[in-house]
């Protein structure tokens, strides 16, 4: 796996730490059928009271994101690491049976990988608008949204629904389940 490391709000990561989380992400490896071919993208972010990183993986139609904070920037990336093995478990049935279809994708993933449901957890606010974000809508079923939603461990996700046509956003609620907000236009 190839690894791109960036820091941003006055984080600093020596070498030697840069290189074992390069070996910590190597565990990812084993989870992908061609690992040369895949990009991991980590941010470190430094804050007051504790030390954050940011792990991404684009693969041709799912990003794997996972971000964790700690008291060091190796526990972050850890539990970073943890969590994304927990998300590709979790929804490797639902990787192959939505991606079956799109050429390519579920190649990405390594079929052979054994997988520990006990140590799955779940994090699930921001008061003023800090960031404007643009999209490109893609054409997608209801449960590939929501997918790609758990995903990215985000609360929402904008996408256009290929059944309807219709711009929707799935969002989780609060008691833990699915909703949809249909645009008319």
């Amino acid at each position: 796996m190839k690894v791109t490391i960036r820091v941003k709000k006055g984080a600093f990561v020596n070498e030697k730490d840069k290189a074992e989380i390069e070996k910590k992400l190597s565990r990812l490896d084993s989870l992908f059928k061609n690992p040369d071919d895949v990009e991991a993208s980590v941010l470190f972010k430094n804050y007051e009271d504790y030390k954050a990183v940011e792990i991404t993986i684009p693969t041709k139609n799912i990003i794997l994101r996972a971000e964790c904070k700690e008291e060091t920037y190796l526990c972050a990336t850890d539990a970073a690491i943890a969590k994304l093995e927990t998300q590709l478990r979790k929804h490797k049935s639902k990787i192959y049976s939505s991606l079956k279809h799109r050429e390519g994708v579920a190649g990405y993933y390594d079929s052979h990988s054994d997988f520990d449901l006990e140590n799955m957890q779940a994090e699930l606010t921001a008061t003023n608008l800090v960031k404007n974000k643009s999209i490109d809508l893609v054409p997608m079923t209801v449960d590939d949204a929501l997918l790609q939603m758990d995903m990215l461990d985000h609360k929402f996700f904008v996408f256009l629904n290929s059944d309807t046509n219709k711009v929707c956003v799935v969002y989780l609620r609060e008691d833990h389940n699915y909703g949809i907000i249909e645009t008319n236009m």
